[in-house]
């Protein structure tokens, strides 16, 4: 159950009573996600969510939640969040953030079929197409994905793995590990044309909820973030063959050919009927892609040895690619 912070049933009613949205009647907590803590609350006017922001500042959720208004505003489909009497979006308990947002029905699918996937992408574009313009209100209380973040983050990774290990051997693998990131961080292309605007940066089925077969809702906006407008679609399309994967990489023979490009074609050809890209934004997709997996090397930084490891292997894959061809790849 990811329930890190427990509210009773006192708790709850105190908070709703700054709010109009009913007379608390019950709760339950949900046991998806992975980091902050969520309820489902029943009221007499309804049925609501509950998120109580683990590790993010009341700054950081205000992003978030004027974010979904804007897009609520513009019909897209996703919850929106609820203001209290006084008007405020984000309160707070126990020095944490908090915020109530719309139920709304829906499943999430493990397995979606082709036109599901589909409907996906062009949500993703929609996306986009509505924060290309976007002025985000506490953009610098997120970790907005680029170059400078990327390498900030994999430093301090680097730095936990010599604290939490305290060996010669890690050390050492975490300072070389560190010496190839900034190396790969540093060969990347990214001109300060590249469109940049709002993206969700979460894109998996289990943040989908399907009404009848049909998109429903887009949620949990917990890492959305001002960074290149490509990045959604970089995670979408994966050129790699599926047997290709973090626990069954070792099988395949350093310089082994473990790109594909069918489905990434599909992906970029959906995405593109709803937002056309620009010349730049094709040429320099592979720049964002390898910027992506770099940012899951953060992520999984302890993982592995220095010398020949997940993320290595599809970086050097790409670059024995390069760019000219990975755009033709995919376009």
């Amino acid at each position: 159950m990811a329930v890190k912070t427990n509210f009773s049933e006192n708790d709850f009613i105190a908070i709703l009573s700054h709010y109009d949205l009913g007379t608390y009647e019950c709760s339950d907590p949900i046991a998806g996600g992975t980091v902050q803590t969520n309820y489902f609350i029943r009221t007499t006017e309804g049925k609501f969510i509950f998120r109580c922001y683990e590790n993010r500042s009341k700054e950081s959720v205000l992003f978030e939640c004027n974010l979904m208004k804007y897009l609520k505003d513009k019909n897209y489909p996703c919850p929106a969040p609820y203001p209290n009497r006084s008007g405020e979006y984000v309160g707070v308990h126990l020095d944490k953030p908090f915020v109530l947002f719309e139920f709304i029905e829906g499943e999430h699918l493990e397995n979606p079929n082709e036109a599901q996937k589909k409907q996906l992408i062009h949500k993703v574009a929609e996306l986009q197409n509505l924060t290309k313009n976007y002025r985000p209100v506490n953009k610098q209380y997120r970790w907005n994905y680029d170059v400078g973040l990327c390498a900030d983050l994999a430093r301090k990774a680097a730095q936990t793995v010599n604290t939490a290990e305290a060996t010669a051997n890690a050390t050492a693998n975490a300072s070389r590990k560190l010496e190839w990131f900034h190396q790969e961080l540093a060969n990347l292309s990214l001109p300060k044309t590249l469109p940049k605007g709002i993206c969700h940066c979460d894109f998996h089925f289990s943040n989908i909820l399907f009404k009848d077969g049909a998109f429903a809702a887009l949620i949990d906006f917990d890492d959305a973030n001002y960074t290149f407008l490509t990045y959604d679609l970089a995670t979408l399309v994966d050129p790699f063959i599926k047997s290709f994967d973090w626990d069954s990489w070792p099988r395949f023979e350093r310089g082994a050919n473990v790109l594909d490009f069918r489905e990434a074609r599909n992906v970029a050809a959906e995405y593109g009927k709803v937002r056309p890209l620009q010349l730049v934004e094709k040429r320099h997709l592979f720049d964002v892609f390898k910027l992506s997996i770099l940012f899951d090397c953060v992520w999984y930084f302890s993982r592995g040895n220095a010398d020949d490891f997940y993320e290595k292997r599809k970086i050097d894959s790409l670059n024995r690619l390069g760019r000219e061809g990975f755009m033709e790849g995919v376009f």
